[in-house]
């Protein structure tokens, strides 16, 4: 390829160092830290003690099983070799501790090829607060201020922002200079950031770990910062000094990033698979999505269920979370479960808006797992799948082509079209009126004000949307005032081999 350089991204191959060293020995340029400062800090247990012995806070751990009674109830359990909540277990008891070893064991050396875990002190009201820094190759450390990073599910982020809501300037140069004496320590060059713990009640805080590579979550210290951080990667491997002092770091207004995951919230936050059917992303002031995924493209199980990121920008807190929701619910994005809706409920939640972001926010405060419509309001997004589907038979229509769409010189019986949504079924039942206009279930007027094979323009008894829709065989995704619903269309005839079984098995994931 000609390539002169490799950036590893952020996944796991960015934290393997000898992958660096191998591009390193290949006359490669290693967009990153040292293979050196990788396997340093890519073990808990050995960053644990460098950081100690840099002056930073760390919290009481446990090596072995039998030592954990200096720690108490309740514990945390992780994995030495690794992050990205693998291995991860919070344990509120003794008698739940055997079967946790276990299960943290075999996740970690499934993610790691190595089981080695480790006890720790569990905070239960905490934030996970972490600090960015550059390190140049001449010995220049800066540190960019903090992300907050406590909204989680099974110990991973889904939400993170800059500058979090529970530090003041004070705390900021405190945790920044931590950070920066940790950098230095181990002569860091490159992008990375030193994560901490913080006491919400006491306002204390101990260092976690240090991520030597990119974070995901990097772009809302850009979006607040104006500092191009992968650009900074390269100059730094280019061996160029920071041009940037710390004095010249400032924050503008508020950024927040949600995690768009393949998963289903409903479902213990399982990963989900299928085909998604609609990806619609629209440029606006103020939203960046970065993402790697295409309408048409099957999600399965052999890659992470992250698909995209979506970052908003605002002049305050409060104005970039009204960014972030609406965009999430206004994106014609899906084609089976993810988890956009469950970002949006987070997101207009009170507590969230208070800034009340602790990492059991979840656990405490349930935000709404999915999209939950009224029935008169699935009515509607049925009546908007059946009208579409009816402009589209129209459309393909060979006989009489130009006809305008159901009319007719005769009355013509109901149509009839049955849809499975939210595992209820629906029938709608539709009459063109002569004028144009539909009666649909004898009640319900309707006036189909424009079609295309992407969107329909609708009005249902006075109240006028404009619903983009997608189709993928027998499924339909339909944007509604909210977010998206998914709409199975029935046959007409069912075949007593598509039922399922009484007393059969399923799979929750293929």
């Amino acid at each position: 390829s000609h390539s002169e350089a490799i950036h590893p991204g952020y996944g796991f191959l960015s934290e393997n160092s000898k992958f660096a060293s191998s591009v390193e020995q290949s006359g490669l340029i290693w967009i990153g830290p040292s293979a050196n400062v990788i396997s340093q800090m890519g073990d808990k247990l050995k960053a644990k003690d460098i950081a100690e012995s840099a002056g930073l806070p760390t919290l009481s751990i446990a090596l072995k099983k039998s030592n954990i009674d200096s720690i108490g109830f309740p514990l945390l359990i992780k994995a030495a070799a690794g992050g990205g909540g693998k291995g991860m277990r919070v344990v509120n008891h003794a008698d739940e501790l055997d079967e946790s070893v276990k299960m943290s064991q075999m996740e970690a050396l499934n993610a790691f090829a190595d089981d080695t875990i480790f006890f720790e002190s569990y905070i239960q009201q905490s934030r996970h607060i972490e600090i960015q820094v550059l390190g140049d190759n001449h010995g220049n450390i800066i540190h960019l201020g903090e992300r907050e990073c406590s909204i989680q599910r099974r110990h991973q982020k889904i939400i993170e922002e800059s500058p979090s809501p529970r530090i003041d300037s004070s705390l900021r140069d405190q945790l920044g200079d931590a950070a920066v004496s940790l950098a230095k320590k181990i002569n860091y060059q490159s992008a990375g950031t030193v994560e901490f713990l913080f006491d919400d009640t006491t306002g204390k805080f101990w260092f976690l770990e240090m991520n030597t590579r990119l974070q995901v979550e990097h772009p809302v210290t850009e979006e607040v910062t104006g500092i191009d951080i992968v650009e900074q990667q390269l100059l730094i491997a280019a061996n160029q000094e920071l041009s940037i002092y710390q004095q010249d770091v400032s924050w503008d207004g508020h950024a927040i990033e949600a995690r768009v995951y393949a998963e289903d919230p409903n479902n213990d936050f399982l990963p989900s698979t299928g085909k998604l059917i609609a990806n619609q992303i629209e440029p606006k002031d103020g939203i960046r999505w970065d993402s790697g995924v295409e309408a048409g493209m099957v999600i399965g199980t052999d890659f992470d269920p992250m698909m995209a990121k979506v970052i908003a920008h605002g002049s305050s807190r409060l104005d970039a979370a009204r960014k972030l929701a609406k965009e999430l619910e206004s994106t014609h994005f899906g084609g089976f479960s993810t988890n956009v809706e469950f970002l949006a409920s987070i997101l207009r939640h009170k507590e969230f808006i208070l800034g009340n972001t602790t990492t059991d926010f979840i656990d405490r405060f349930n935000p709404t797992r999915s999209l939950t419509l009224q029935d008169s309001e699935q009515k509607s997004v049925a009546i908007t799948a059946a009208l579409w589907l009816q402009g589209l038979n129209r459309s393909q229509a060979v006989v009489l082509e130009n006809i305008p769409s159901g009319w007719s010189n005769a009355r013509l019986p109901k149509q009839r079209i049955e849809f499975e949504m939210d595992a209820r079924l629906i029938e709608i039942h539709y009459m063109c009126n002569r004028d144009g206009s539909f009666t649909v279930d004898n009640q319900h007027k309707v006036v189909l004000h424009n079609w295309s094979e992407s969107a329909v323009d609708i009005e249902i008894d006075g109240i006028r949307t404009l619903s983009s829709v997608s189709m993928d065989g027998d499924q339909l995704l339909v944007q509604c005032l909210g977010g998206n619903k998914i709409l199975i269309i029935q046959p007409r005839f069912k075949s007593s081999h598509d039922q399922e079984q009484q007393g059969s098995l399923v799979s929750p994931m293929p």
